[in-house]
């Protein structure tokens, strides 16, 4: 079995994978506990799909009786340059690093299913029972971030997402599931210590207590979870971020050990999404948006949710250059789109 398990880390690391550890399956009270103390605290905002499935997201026992193991897995997105670089550029729309490449739903998933295949190979070559396997990424009730605390590829931060000591703050986790009992690996401890960078950095102080977010007030969570109007509170602190944000992350010290020569080649950004100018967005009806962000994450959030961020950064530009294409927007069919239009154009022309 430790041959197995060797193995498997450097098939992973073959695939791609820059961390790889193991943890049980058994469900975890603590870790069960918080999560339903988040949901209940309201801290999920209007992603209702955590609290329906909470049940099922507790653990993995709780999703899959008769898994033994957890792999999970670390893929990384370290970027070339200072994410927070575009703050003083308000005709530049910023980013979230980790949308600025191919969308890792698809990359990290593609790497999973094969790391399983590989392993069903394996274990079939050296006579185990034929293993079964569940392979996740985001998109499944699997709680990934303290699933990789547990298995030891790193910890979660005060920021809540996982820190590693190698890749810091960037890293897509993936994690697989299976029926061959590994020997796991010791949990990482926490190494954030004292500090709260994260915490000073966040525009619209989201952590009501280190290692909490509060999604109603996260950026990433208002500019691509939330289909509503954006709460008039955090349409200043938004500044020109129209897809995420990345300060609570761009500022963890463990990134100076991040390296870009381990990032996985689909994750270098796009050309034309490292710094795009914030004008050309305004335009895009929802053909030309989709073809502009074919294979990016972006994609998913549909032209009016974009569209809306992107007038938000209009009106924090106060850019004058942006009235009349703001101003063709007032009457979208869109009503949350013709509202942030409208506001918008209040903020342009009371500086103009």
């Amino acid at each position: 079995m430790q041959a197995l398990q060797a193995g498997l880390v450097a098939e992973a690391r073959r695939l791609g994978f820059v961390s790889a550890g193991f943890a049980s399956a058994e469900d975890d009270p603590v870790r069960a506990a918080r999560l339903h103390e988040w949901l209940e605290a309201g801290h999920h905002g209007s992603m209702e799909w955590m609290a329906d499935r909470a049940d099922v997201r507790q653990g993995p026992h709780s999703m899959w009786p008769e898994a033994q193991s957890v792999i999970a897995l670390g893929m990384s997105y370290a970027p070339d340059a200072d994410p927070l670089a575009l703050e003083a550029a308000p005709d530049k729309a910023r980013i979230s690093v980790y949308a600025r490449g191919r969308d890792y739903h698809d990359v990290v998933k593609k790497a999973l299913k094969a790391l399983a295949r590989w392993l069903v190979a394996e274990a079939r070559h050296a006579g185990l029972e034929e293993p079964q396997l569940k392979v996740f990424v985001d998109t499944a009730p699997v709680m990934e971030k303290p699933l990789g605390e547990a298995s030891g590829i790193g910890w979660q931060g005060k920021h809540s997402n996982l820190v590693s000591s190698a890749h810091g703050s960037w890293l897509f986790l993936g994690a697989i599931y299976t029926t061959i009992p590994f020997t796991p690996d010791a949990p990482h401890r926490d190494q954030c210590g004292s500090c709260r960078a994260c915490h000073d950095a966040c525009p619209t102080d989201a952590f009501p207590q280190p290692y909490v977010v509060d999604a109603r007030r996260c950026i990433s969570y208002l500019t691509i979870e939330h289909k509503g109007p954006i709460p008039q509170e955090f349409r200043a602190p938004m500044g020109n971020r129209i897809y995420g944000c990345d300060d609570c992350l761009a500022v963890c010290p463990w990134n100076k050990f991040a390296r870009t020569a381990a990032r996985h080649k689909a994750f270098t950004a796009r050309a034309d999404l490292d710094a795009p100018d914030l004008a050309q967005f305004l335009g895009f009806d929802d053909t030309a948006f989709r073809a502009f962000f074919s294979g990016s994450p972006i994609k998913r959030i549909g032209r009016d949710r974009f569209v809306r961020n992107c007038l938000i950064a209009a009106g924090n530009s106060r850019m004058a250059a942006l009235i009349g294409p703001v101003q063709d927007l007032c009457e979208d069919s869109d009503p949350v789109v013709a509202e942030a239009a409208q506001w918008a154009l209040i903020q342009l022309t009371a500086e103009t």
